[in-house]
């Protein structure tokens, strides 16, 4: 038994809290148990907020040792709702919880494209989580007409037939949901946002995949890791704009992939072979061009609006328009189907993608 497993909430709380919050020469971190009892005691409202919130931040000014984002995502895992389709795999699409704002996402209308491909994808997510508090794949998909309160069995259900779905945290762990109050308190990026993507509330019957978008250098191996703990068995962690899952149209970017739960590899990804020639980085939000600045439009950013201007947008693509929309969708499908092995190389992902929208199978799954 743990040192940390041995402690009340509240001592427990004020023990790990003495070492990861003293500064940043004598910071410690904590080990594994520890991090993973001390989120246990925060989802069981068993910590004082303020402690909770002191708790995030000292790990986040500290930074995050690999043992503590494990030990966070055990406890999540403990607590998350999830169904298993009778599909022999699916792919957990996670996108930035906390959205776009610089730009109409395609993303959202990714899941159907690829379950047109032969590959069934869940997307996750929230209504709205900060910092950005950008239009997010639940706002897009409700502004659209798809049912965005599904239950995991629900969305599991529907592998088998429509062949995607969106299931919001508040459906598949609740308690970690009702935490948002905090993180709005808190302002900053806490761990919580790192490793609340890894969850899967819908497993495929044979294999489960997980595919995420990252800026930051130290992402990659951070979520490769995780991925690999939590028993994904191919795993895409991909350079994409605002962080997502799509990367700029108009330069080369990356991913890294993760093949049977083994070592991450890097992936050149070059838009232009594949077609792509545009001069903006993602579909634009009217009215503003590709290099606006945020702090010039974030306080007047009304996600509402936009999400109704994506989910347009999305259709649109989604119905064969070309665009930078269309591009977005076919590039996001072409790195997904190869990365995973449903194409040979990009270029033949890129046709699979190009056929589905063009030839209205993907608006028919979107539809289902």
């Amino acid at each position: 038994m743990s040192t940390a497993t041995a402690l009340d909430p509240k001592t427990l709380m004020r023990s790990v809290i003495a070492r990861i919050a003293t500064g940043p020469e004598y910071s410690k971190d904590i080990s594994r148990e520890e991090a993973r009892d001390a989120m246990r005691a925060i989802l069981n409202n068993q910590a004082d907020p303020i402690q909770a919130g002191v708790f995030f931040i000292a790990l986040r000014m500290k930074r995050e040792s690999d043992d503590e984002y494990i030990g966070v995502l055990d406890a999540i895992r403990e607590i998350e709702i999830s169904a298993t389709a009778d599909t022999d795999e699916v792919a957990i699409l996670a996108d930035p919880y906390d959205g776009y704002n610089r730009s109409l996402s395609a993303a959202p209308f990714l899941p159907a494209l690829l379950a047109a491909c032969g590959l069934p994808t869940v997307a996750t997510g929230v209504e709205s989580m900060g910092p950005k508090y950008g239009a997010t794949h639940k706002q897009i998909l409700r502004a659209a007409g798809i049912n965005t309160d599904l239950t995991p069995a629900e969305a599991a259900a529907r592998m088998s037939g429509a062949g995607w779905a969106y299931v919001d945290q508040s459906r598949f762990a609740p308690r970690l949901y009702d935490l948002t109050g905090l993180r709005t308190t808190i302002v900053k990026r806490p761990t919580l946002t790192t490793v609340e993507v890894l969850l899967a509330p819908v497993k495929g019957a044979k294999k489960t995949h997980f595919i995420t978008g990252y800026v930051h250098k130290p992402y990659p191996r951070v979520y490769a890791l995780l991925a690999r703990h939590a028993g994904f068995d191919h795993s895409l962690v991909i350079r994409g704009t605002e962080g997502g899952v799509i990367p700029s149209l108009r330069q080369d970017s990356r991913m890294f992939v993760v093949h049977d739960k083994g070592e991450e590899q890097l992936v050149e990804i070059k838009p232009r072979e594949l077609g792509i020639e545009q001069e903006v980085r993602a579909p634009l939000i009217p009215g503003m061009d590709d290099a606006s600045e945020l702090e010039s439009h974030v306080e007047a950013f009304d996600a509402a609006k936009v999400s109704v201007q994506a989910a347009e947008a999305g259709l649109a693509a989604l119905g064969g328009q070309k665009g930078a929309g269309y591009d977005s969708l076919v590039l996001g499908a072409a790195i997904m189907l190869h990365g995973l092995k449903k194409a040979g190389s990009f270029a033949a992902a890129a046709e699979m993608a190009k056929k589905a929208l063009d030839g209205g199978a993907a608006k028919a799954k979107f539809l289902a």
